[in-house]
């Protein structure tokens, strides 16, 4: 790509989504912004935006595209505020991204260091789709299972994955405690769905407990945690996320094999950046408390 204007142009009407917000936030008539996206359309021979009464949304071509922008934006960013001695700025867009189970833990946290920078626009991202650091879809990822391995990329261990066995209380009432691995095959379990389960205490309960007794199958965390505050059976839950229940029974006590880890991710081009800096030292800082 020979014209970097053009590109930003574009990146700046896929975030703000409207002709008129672009402009305002780089400083030019709307007629140069338009000129921008048909020019750099017509260069590539793609459509980057579909155009519709309220604005501008993405193609699949334009997502693409744009992600690597977004990712270039930060560097050059960080470089302007080297050069001017304002490294220590945090603004712009935050991506984060994480399982949906964590997010209780770490919304307050996105909350504090957002109300420290007023200016940053914080976007945060879950879900079971694995979101590409190296297109620029995330700044940084929390991620779970064994140590990520994707080329490019900055991995630091954070913290244990902590996860428990637990009933609701009616469910205990109903069929009783679970009275080690022989009581097994007298309970109803809610297990993954997936044949070959990758989170540890999933592969475990899979090898102990007979495939009769695994009764609900899921396919996230998220549908096990709720089948288990349902009282449908006994399922795993990290520990943070079952404290907040006190009708939850701890059906046994916790076993190291089901523990897992979790990583911070980062990309190598944008990980020295302050933003992203900041953002790590503040999350660490915080949760230097959630596994005592």
């Amino acid at each position: 790509m020979d014209n970097w204007d053009e590109v930003r142009t574009a990146y700046q009407v896929a975030r703000m989504g409207t002709v008129s917000g672009a402009a305002e936030v780089l400083g030019v008539h709307h007629a140069t912004v338009i000129r921008h996206i048909d020019a750099i359309e017509a260069r590539l021979g793609v459509k980057l935006f579909q155009r519709h009464a309220r604005g501008y949304t993405a193609t699949e071509s334009g997502a693409d595209l744009l992600r690597v922008a977004q990712a270039t934006d930060d560097q050059f960013n960080q470089l302007v505020g080297r050069l001017k001695g304002q490294g220590d700025d945090v603004s712009g867009e935050l991506v984060v991204t994480s399982l949906a189970s964590f997010a209780h833990m770490l919304v307050p946290v996105l909350k504090k260091f957002q109300d420290m920078h007023p200016g940053l626009i914080i976007r945060y991202l879950t879900g079971d789709r694995l979101f590409r650091l190296e297109y620029g879809e995330a700044h940084v990822a929390i991620r779970a299972g064994s140590a990520p391995d994707q080329p490019d990329n900055v991995v630091q261990p954070f913290m244990p994955q902590q996860v428990g066995l637990y009933a609701t209380q009616s469910y205990v009432d109903q069929y009783g405690p679970l009275k080690g691995l022989e009581d097994f095959g007298n309970h109803k379990f809610i297990g993954s769905d997936d044949e070959t389960p990758r989170a540890p205490f999933s592969r475990w309960l899979k090898e102990h407990a007979p495939d009769e007794a695994i009764s609900f199958r899921c396919t996230n965390t998220v549908t096990m945690q709720e089948a288990v505050l349902a009282g449908i059976g006994i399922g795993f839950m990290s520990v943070w996320e079952a404290e907040r229940y006190p009708n939850l029974v701890q059906m046994m006590d916790h076993l190291t094999e089901w523990e897992g880890r979790l990583w911070l991710v980062t990309h190598v081009d944008l990980h020295r950046t302050t933003k992203v800096q900041s953002f790590l030292s503040f999350l660490k800082d915080n949760a230097k408390d959630w596994c005592k």
